[in-house]
């Protein structure tokens, strides 16, 4: 049986966006309550019954949530440009090594706006 799993962890954090033009609301600094989903998807394992324990996912986010709750995130190396895109793939690269199931990063950057991204 093919499953997808899915654990979302939260974080504040502050950003301003170079790449978009003066004046521009989000070229100014501002800041966002950020929702984000991991997903991981595979074939569950018949003796166990689960493909993945969601603690194990739930430790392997937590990392990369400590690192980008309140903070400035043009301060971290890898988001001098932080749009929704380029958290999904800096999430997604840091996630990858320790989570071979990893399916999908989806960033919630508002509650009507979010970017979904499957790797390359």
């Amino acid at each position: 049986m093919r499953v997808r799993l899915v654990k979302t962890f939260t974080f504040e954090a502050a950003h301003r966006l170079p790449g978009f033009p003066e004046g521009h609301k989000c070229r100014r600094l501002h800041g966002h309550s950020y929702r984000v989903e991991v997903a991981v998807a595979g074939e569950v394992d018949p003796e166990k019954g689960y493909l993945l324990d969601f603690g194990e996912l739930r430790a392997a986010c937590e990392p990369i949530r400590a690192a980008l709750d309140h903070n400035y995130l043009n301060e971290i190396p890898g988001l001098e440009n932080p749009t929704a895109e380029v958290l999904a793939a800096w999430i997604w690269a840091r996630l990858r090594p320790s989570t071979p199931l990893l399916a999908e990063i989806v960033i919630h950057e508002t509650c009507m706006s979010r970017c979904e991204y499957r790797g390359e």
